[in-house]
């Protein structure tokens, strides 16, 4: 028997708190749900948009964090994807580059995902995705109980 499993929500160690809340909630548009203490000054903090959450840890305890971060650690990150579900990937593009982060153009993989990939301040990718070819929707279809709109792929 299946364990029955409820939800997901990756635990992302950060090397700086404050610029880590800053892209999750105000480039990518999470809310701040809950956190480890009351007021600015937290070690942990659980982040949700749309029913996805993730939670930020911070990789040092207080007082113990370097002036700069690990390179060996960052590059340890690049391990590391988290794939989100996004209908309209061009749209997204815009947004984050308004707000001065890099990014490709969305580009279709060879499985016909639409993707759009980045790294967040620490080094972690993100991928937001969306089927792009007639087998992809009839997967997600199959896969997720709905419909992906084709008509919002662009």
């Amino acid at each position: 028997m299946p364990i029955d499993i409820r939800g997901l929500a990756p635990l992302l160690e950060v090397f700086d708190m404050p610029t880590s809340v800053h892209f999750y909630r105000d480039i990518l548009g999470f809310d701040l749900v809950s956190t480890s203490q009351p007021g600015d000054d937290f070690g942990w903090r659980l982040l949700r948009l749309h029913g996805v959450e993730v939670m930020l840890n911070t990789a040092y305890e207080k007082g113990q964090r370097p002036p700069t971060p690990d390179p060996a650690r960052v590059a340890a990150h690049r391990d590391t994807t988290i794939y989100f579900g996004c209908p309209d990937l061009e749209t997204v593009c815009r947004h984050l580059r308004a707000h001065g982060v890099t990014t490709k153009d969305p580009a279709i993989a060879p499985y016909g995902m639409k993707q759009l990939y980045l790294r967040d301040p620490d080094g972690y990718g993100l991928c937001f995705q969306w089927p792009a070819s007639p087998q992809m929707v009839d997967r997600w279809r199959s896969w997720y109980g709905f419909d992906p709109d084709p008509t919002r792929q662009s």
